[in-house]
């Protein structure tokens, strides 16, 4: 293996495969449906999730942050691989408990190079930051050189999604009642975007068509290096994917696709389309 492990979290949305294939440690997170938890892609796999999460009078979802042991085995396990470093990123850490879990993780072993960068993003925005972590290990660049080259990047990513309905953010206490009701009579379709490590509303359109165009306006306004396409399900991703590869003029196996999973989705519901990229500086 590379001299340098690249850790993350699942709320990063890297699929298993995709992960496993650049040598990516996903360290998962839990996400209850009433009683009952579970650890995404471990005992629940994305589309389950959605099944369950879309299904009639299912209670709603609650995530939580994976344990501060979870990080430490997933470090162990990558020294005993031979591993020199790690480097860890982690969802905002003003969006979970994970960064900290992650940091006292890396402190119960005050010994071995670990370095953990909070994204101040989430899904692949964190996820793409972990793939470039791997690339550069794979191409021999050491812990702390990673390290600085995330630090750098992750100030130059934007993440914008359009959602579908008001009901998910209502139901997750982002919004009241009462404001989600008035949104859904004026057919209002709000887009969000993660600024600083926190999430914030973008702007607000009226139709679906709309907020999807306006994504496209705000996500393509500069010279990209990378980007996924982000949807939930029951999506037309399909028609976004064609536009946004059309007008950010990067080539289609720099732009991945990937479905929002189990830690993120509870927080956006069905129906939602958007992306993130890392500009060039």
């Amino acid at each position: 293996m590379s001299s340098v492990a690249i850790v993350t979290d699942s709320a990063s949305d890297l699929p298993p495969d995709v992960a496993a294939a650049a040598g990516i440690t996903v360290v998962p997170l839990v996400v209850s449906f009433g009683a009952e938890s579970f650890r995404p892609n471990v005992n629940l796999t994305t589309d389950e999730f959605w099944d369950r999460m879309t299904a009639p009078d299912a209670p709603f979802p609650t995530t939580a942050a994976a344990a501060p042991g979870d990080f430490q085995r997933a470090y162990e396990e990558a020294f005993e691989r031979g591993a020199g470093a790690v480097v860890c990123v982690t969802v905002s850490g003003d969006l979970s408990g994970t960064l900290k879990s992650a940091t006292l993780g890396a402190q119960a072993l005050p010994d071995r190079e670990i370095h953990v960068i909070d994204s101040r993003s989430a899904s692949m925005g964190h996820g793409m930051l972990a793939q470039v972590g791997a690339e550069m290990a794979a191409g021999g660049a050491g812990g702390a050189e990673i390290a600085a080259a995330l630090e750098d990047a992750k100030g130059r990513i934007d993440l914008y999604v359009a959602l579908d309905t008001l009901e998910y953010l209502k139901r997750g206490g982002r919004i009241s009642g009462a404001r989600a009701a008035m949104g859904t009579m004026l057919s209002i379709k709000p887009i969000i975007t993660v600024t600083d490590g926190v999430v914030e509303n973008a702007e607000r359109v009226r139709t679906r068509a709309k907020a999807r165009e306006r994504c496209l306006e705000l996500l393509t306004a500069r010279p990209m290096e990378r980007a996924t396409v982000l949807h939930t399900t029951q999506a037309d991703v399909e028609s976004f994917h064609a536009a946004f590869l059309e007008r950010s003029g990067l080539d289609q196996s720099l732009v991945q696709v990937r479905t929002v999973g189990p830690s993120v989705g509870p927080h956006l519901g069905p129906g939602c389309v958007g992306a993130v990229a890392i500009y060039r500086p």
